[in-house]
């Protein structure tokens, strides 16, 4: 193995080298897509520790005027009308934002894409050294996030059917008391709970995956999603806009 340079670590050559010229300061994330992505993911904390707490109370309440659970009641159904109220900002914004955040950049439906999903997989999978660099979302994260979005809707169709069995709301009734006398409200209410869990597992990955990318690239993706604005060497800014014609 040969010797190193001052200041070089071992693994520096795996990281994207340093550029020649001033990379562009690019636009990528709009506000609305910013504001959703913190609306959903702060309400999620809420909702999983109160959700938690009404399917297994663990705090004991000193007092029977306290009304433990109806409060913890009212916190979920309020986390979870935010969490809604950002998941329509973002299914809206699908349609009508950049096109880093259009559907079109989510759906793989071009070579490229499927290209891309398997050279990520490749990286991750320590086959690859090299990272492949997007503007947007990589192709794998595109994918991952359309899966967990689904997840996210099924959540919220699961959460409004069990909200119709203790308020009547005439809309929320309307649209999902029919859910039950198809499927065990029993059955609802534990797939409810379960998917909690998959929101736990791509926390972790997701966290860990954005430091790792952000280190790699050296683009500002972690500043990215409170600015906006990440960092793009003016050839991958060309590359990606020849791929979107």
């Amino acid at each position: 193995m040969g010797s190193l340079a001052p200041g070089e670590h071992a693994w520096s050559e795996a990281h994207r080298p340093y550029p020649s010229t001033l990379p562009v300061r690019t636009y990528v994330w709009e506000l609305p897509v910013r504001v959703s992505h913190w609306f959903m993911v702060l309400p999620i904390g809420v909702l999983a520790f109160t959700g938690y707490y009404i399917h297994d109370p663990f705090i004991v309440g000193t007092s029977h005027t306290m009304f433990l659970m109806a409060r913890m009641r009212f916190i979920h159904e309020v986390a979870a009308a935010v969490f809604i109220s950002a998941f329509l900002l973002r299914m809206y914004w699908f349609f009508v934002g950049n096109d880093w955040a259009s559907w079109r950049s989510f759906w793989p439906i071009k070579k490229r894409q499927w290209r891309g999903m398997g050279n990520m997989v490749a990286y991750y999978s320590f086959l690859r050294k090299d990272l492949v660099h997007y503007v947007g979302h990589n192709a794998l994260a595109a994918v991952t996030y359309l899966v967990m979005f689904t997840f996210m809707l099924l959540e919220i169709i699961t959460g409004l059917t069990l909200y119709t069995q203790v308020r009547g709301a005439w809309l929320v009734g309307w649209m999902f008391s029919w859910i039950p006398r198809v499927v065990d409200i029993q059955h609802v209410r534990l797939l409810h709970f379960c998917i909690m869990f998959t929101f736990f597992a791509f926390v972790i990955h997701h966290v860990y995956s954005a430091v790792l990318v952000s280190w790699e690239e050296r683009n500002g993706l972690i500043e990215s999603i409170f600015t906006g604005y990440k960092f793009i060497p003016r050839h991958e800014l060309e590359e990606d806009a020849r791929q979107e014609k």
